[in-house]
């Protein structure tokens, strides 16, 4: 347990938590929608802090960072709890776990900021991937490692719905070197219906990401009758394109409802509609649009935006690059991949 690094102190104890944007307003003894963070007389305190949910070595491409660092594996940590309460999420159990059983004692194996670096010192890894969860609601936890990880030259990555502050995003910006972000559709009331969360507050973080120069990928989860429309894949493909720029990586995941939380009634996406939305994204100008979770396809593989050489093979989560030095070696185009 962690005093919150970004809350307000109000009147009769109550406090009003700076985190993410939900803002939620406590009084004493209340803990927030994320189901982590807790009133107690008047001061916030994070719940999860040092306490690792889980902790494991992963190829990067799994996060999916396609273009940063590729080849590379990355140390994925992550603490309970989600400012979200999306039904088609995989990792419930641990996301929405201290909602489900408020009265349980937050989970998690303890493990210091500075053990999770050794960690990844020991093991010869680039990247520490904050990930499984939403870091925002282990921002205490994920800040303290990111600093530590930042001094010995590990890079930082965060996984996440960008549902946080700008307040939040201040903090961890000098730190922060890469993002995917999970960016649901571009329906407002889709997000309110079915994650319990706001689009708007998403789009601005994307576009603060870009600006600040953070790398950043978007990930969109194609789900039969709920996301799949046309229309809005067509809006998140152009507000890419528009915003965040072409070279900005376009990830289309296929939806499985048998591990989903409260959609398992929902068939698992057709291939043809996710090549549709990879049509939709090259049609708009994006450079890297990849389909995920159906492996062998070869639009999981990054192919040379000016003269269509194949750079990079993966298969699963394993790569095969054929770039030099982040450039294409047929024609010398700019592969738009982040190096060491």
């Amino acid at each position: 347990m962690k005093e919150a690094y970004l809350y307000k102190k109000l009147d009769n104890d109550k406090v009003q938590c700076q985190t993410c944007e939900h803002r939620c307003l406590l009084k004493t003894g209340e803990r927030g929608k994320c189901g982590v963070r807790e009133n107690k007389d008047g001061t916030l305190y994070s719940l999860n802090y040092n306490k690792a949910i889980s902790i494991n070595v992963d190829p990067i491409e799994k996060k999916p960072l396609y273009h940063f660092l590729p080849g590379t594996r990355s140390l994925s940590v992550a603490a309970v709890g989600c400012q979200f309460a999306c039904k088609n999420c995989q990792n419930w159990r641990i996301s929405q776990g201290p909602k489900l059983n408020p009265e349980k004692e937050i989970p998690g194996e303890k493990i210091t900021p500075n053990e999770i670096v050794e960690q990844a010192k020991d093991k010869n890894l680039k990247s520490i991937s904050y990930t499984y969860t939403d870091p925002t609601v282990f921002l205490e936890y994920a800040l303290d490692t990111m600093k530590l990880a930042h001094r010995q030259g590990i890079k930082n990555n965060w996984v996440t719905s960008g549902f946080f502050t700008k307040k939040a995003f201040d903090k961890i910006k000098p730190y922060l070197d890469a993002v995917n972000v999970d960016l649901k559709s571009f329906d407002s009331d889709y997000y309110e219906e079915y994650c319990d969360g706001r689009l708007q507050p998403v789009l601005d973080n994307l576009k603060r990401l870009k600006e600040n120069n953070i790398w950043t990928e978007v990930t969109t989860l194609v789900i039969p009758g709920l996301t799949d429309d046309e229309e809005s894949l067509q809006q998140i493909a152009q507000f890419i394109a528009d915003e965040l720029g072409t070279e900005t990586p376009w990830h289309i995941s296929r939806f499985s409802g048998a591990i989903s939380w409260k959609l398992q009634d929902v068939k698992d996406t057709p291939v043809e509609k996710l090549k549709q939305a990879y049509k939709i994204g090259k049609d708009a100008g994006l450079k890297y649009v990849y389909v995920g979770n159906v492996p062998g396809l070869e639009q999981e593989d990054t192919f040379c935006s000016n003269c269509g050489a194949k750079m990079i093979d993966r298969s699963g989560f394993s790569s095969t690059c054929y770039d030099k030095e982040g450039e294409c070696s047929k024609c010398g185009a700019n592969l738009n991949l982040q190096l060491l």
